[in-house]
């Protein structure tokens, strides 16, 4: 390599500032002139609007008072904006969150979700740092659609109680006793209630097929509203369970801290890191198949963790990246970071001027809006798509949804993605084949009268036999490489292996052919090893495959030469 090609090299890897510089300082050094920031106060706006009555109504059904919502969206999605590294992302209260913001708040209380919070963003903003966000981009498929299409299940069930107006004293977080109380309370449905809640929906899907560049849920709700304050309806409303909400943000705040109380919140901490960090970079992912722009996992991993830092400070609740909301400012032509930042900027500005009318907004209305949300959540035409494609993705997808419905969402990552790992490497052992072609892991098959069936490699008349062996050689293929090699009959005066089509060799894998190696000595026999690449080479050498045990030659013409030059044939 010349001097050339290492400096070309060096200047291709970042360092660490680069990699962790906000997309703002980016996007603003290319130059930000009046036409960008039209662009993204129209995008900000929109957004705005579309998350004024997702903000209050993801807080309501997380348990919380509809404001948390609201300073979330303000001062979290100000922060992941200004300190991310993906131009688009837009951050704020998500429904992923609402099993478990909502399981936390029955258990703790909100102060045991501000300390959760808060040590989930101090997770994150290591986490970052350690670039580990890289990682999470590689959970697999049918775990994120697990998941989600089991939050979106819960989503649903924790919006029946007050889309049908039940009287419910306390609702459990978990799912079967949350079915059993509303199955219990059944009788007590409002029908004024079911209509609003009816009516809101309509709203936001006619005006979805009508208009759908129209906000939607935002109309859904101001009619609610309207119709609640001229007719007197008896529903609930914000105003009748939480008295209204504030104009301005609260001044910071912090519970006390106690190492019990940071001993208690561990679990949850890593629990909301981890769903945090999936869906900000799952929005991100989002963000670039729009665009064809790239963001940057870590850097917008630790921006994700100052905002949660900062919002449950100024009485908020957990933030991340939004997938609907970020696929909205990309589509409402958003030039970078500033459209999430004055997105912010315009969820405060409603909240200064439209405070006092947020009173007659109805809980059904909500509801309603969190009803079409968990719809679109839930991740229909893929769900079915893996339950089809093959017995493994749908053990793993079911797993994962089943567990995220009845027991806990980050127990169902851990499991899912466990089984995924398991699923691949048992993928990746059956993709290895040695000469014959023939699949090293098979399905079972019963005994025949004849035998096993199995032939045995025969050995030319020069006394040579060659192997060929095809794919990662890894620990999840060593057991049946080595009982295919064991299957040798007769032992031949040489034998070769040929490793051209073998691109990665693990410890495991050469310690099991450092053993048959011997026993092939043992029994007069000529160890070769052919085509091995320098990374290959250097696995089999570090785990004692090397001469007098192991002959290497570049090429398998090389080594069938060598080999019958050394071993006359077995006839001479």
């Amino acid at each position: 390599m010349s001097a050339s090609t290492t400096t070309a090299s060096k200047r291709a890897t970042p360092s660490l500032a680069e990699l962790f510089t906000p997309k703002l300082v980016t996007v603003l050094r290319e130059g930000y002139g009046l036409a960008a920031l039209r662009a993204d106060a129209v995008a900000g706006l929109t957004v705005a609007i579309v998350a004024l009555p997702l903000s209050m109504a993801i807080a309501i059904g997380s348990g919380l008072s509809p404001e948390k919502g609201l300073f979330t969206a303000v001062v979290g999605g100000f922060l992941i904006s200004a300190l991310g590294g993906s131009r688009f992302q837009i951050g704020g209260p998500a429904g992923a969150f609402i099993v478990l913001i909502a399981s936390i708040v029955e258990r703790a209380g909100y102060e045991g979700l501000v300390i959760a919070t808060a040590m989930a963003g101090i997770i994150m903003i290591a986490a970052g740092y350690l670039r580990i966000g890289t990682y999470i981009k590689y959970i697999p498929f049918p775990v994120t659609v697990g998941f989600t299409t089991g939050i979106a299940v819960i989503i649903f069930a924790s919006q029946v109680k007050d889309m049908l107006g039940l009287d419910i004293a306390h609702e459990p977080a978990a799912l079967i006793p949350k079915i059993e109380a509303i199955a219990s309370a059944i009788g007590s449905i409002r029908p004024s209630t079911v209509f609003m809640s009816l009516l809101s929906i309509a709203v936001i899907l006619g005006i979805r097929r009508l208009k759908p560049n129209w906000p939607g849920m935002l109309i859904a709700v101001g009619v609610a509203a309207a119709l609640t304050a001229f007719l007197h309806l008896d529903v609930a409303t914000i105003g009748s369970r939480f008295g209204g909400v504030p104009r301005m943000l609260p001044a910071p705040a912090f519970p006390e801290i106690t190492l019990a109380k940071i001993q208690a919140a561990v679990p949850d901490a890593l629990s909301i890191a981890l769903l945090g960090a999936i869906e900000s970079l799952l929005s991100a992912v989002v963000a670039d198949g729009m665009t064809g722009r790239k963001h940057r996992s870590n850097c917008e991993l630790v921006a994700q963790g100052f905002a949660n830092c900062a919002a449950v400070v100024f009485g908020g609740m957990c933030v991340t990246g939004t997938i609907a909301r970020t696929a909205t400012n990309v589509r409402a032509g958003a030039h970078g970071p500033v459209s999430g930042m004055l997105h912010a900027g315009f969820v405060l500005l409603f909240m200064l001027v439209a405070a006092p009318l947020a009173i007659y907004i109805p809980l059904a209305g909500l509801g309603g809006v969190l009803a079409v949300v968990a719809w679109n959540m839930a991740e229909k035409r893929e769900f079915l798509s893996l339950i089809r494609s093959s017995r493994g993705d749908a053990a793993v997808l079911l797993a994962t949804f089943l567990l995220t419905i009845f027991v806990e969402l980050t127990i169902a990552i851990a499991v899912g993605v466990t089984l995924g790992a398991f699923l691949f490497l048992h993928r990746m052992a059956e993709a290895v084949e040695v000469e014959t072609g023939s699949v090293l892991i098979a399905d079972d098959q019963a005994d025949s009268a004849e035998g096993d069936g199995t032939e045995m490699p025969r050995v030319t008349d020069e006394g040579v036999m060659v192997y060929r062996i095809s794919g990662a050689f890894f620990f999840g293929a060593t057991a049946t490489v080595g009982a295919v090699l064991d299957r040798i009959g007769a032992h031949p005066k040489a034998f070769i292996l040929d490793f051209s089509e073998v691109p990665f060799v693990d410890s495991t894998a050469a310690k099991s052919l450092e053993g048959f190696a011997k026993k092939l000595n043992r029994a007069g026999t000529t160890v070769y090893f052919t085509s091995t690449s320098k990374q290959v080479r250097r696995t089999l050498l570090n785990a004692g495959l090397r001469r007098p045990l192991i002959h290497y030659a570049a090429t398998l013409e090389d080594a069938l030469a060598a080999a019958r030059e050394s071993a006359p044939t077995q006839e001479g």
